[in-house]
């Protein structure tokens, strides 16, 4: 996704991931646009992989060093604080990256399910990069990370 500048994007802050559905739903009943490289059903799909990604596996892990050393100083910060735009994923991260063109409803399905899994079951597969997290902290990054990309969306004409 190219960045947007600040000033394009919507702030979004989310308390619960039914908060997250909640705007999601709205946004998906209405006419949208994006700022940046996807569109809104891509941005939905992303989310959503990310997030079946703590109960399936995510298939890669950041360097050695980068989760010894960097991580720890890092964690509270990705954990609390609004995600930058601009981060590049990794090659073999490339999987978490929205592979079709599903459409909103289905990608926003897709949302839905990866969000009930969160209320029933509990993530078992560690972060690439922060390693094993405790459920609220999952959470926490779920939701910081849906800030990201759901602030590239806004309601047409906005």
């Amino acid at each position: 996704m190219s960045a947007a500048s600040p000033s394009q994007c919507r702030t979004v802050r989310y308390a619960t991931l039914d908060d997250l559905l909640s705007d999601a739903e709205t946004l998906a009943a209405g006419e949208t646009q994006t700022v940046g490289a996807w569109s809104y059903s891509q941005i939905l799909e992303h989310i959503a992989t990310a997030m079946n990604s703590y109960f399936d596996g995510f298939g890669f892990k950041a360097p050695w060093f980068a989760r010894v050393f960097i991580a720890p100083l890092m964690k509270n910060y990705l954990l609390t604080k609004p995600h930058k735009p601009g981060f590049k994923l990794p090659e073999q991260g490339r999987v978490l990256l929205p592979q079709g063109s599903l459409s909103v409803e289905d990608a926003l399905d897709k949302l839905r399910s990866a969000i009930q899994r969160f209320n029933e079951e509990m993530p078992t597969h560690p972060h690439p990069f922060l390693g094993k997290l405790t459920r609220e902290e999952t959470v926490a990054l779920n939701l910081r990370h849906a800030e990201l990309h759901m602030g590239f969306v806004k309601p047409r004409g906005e």
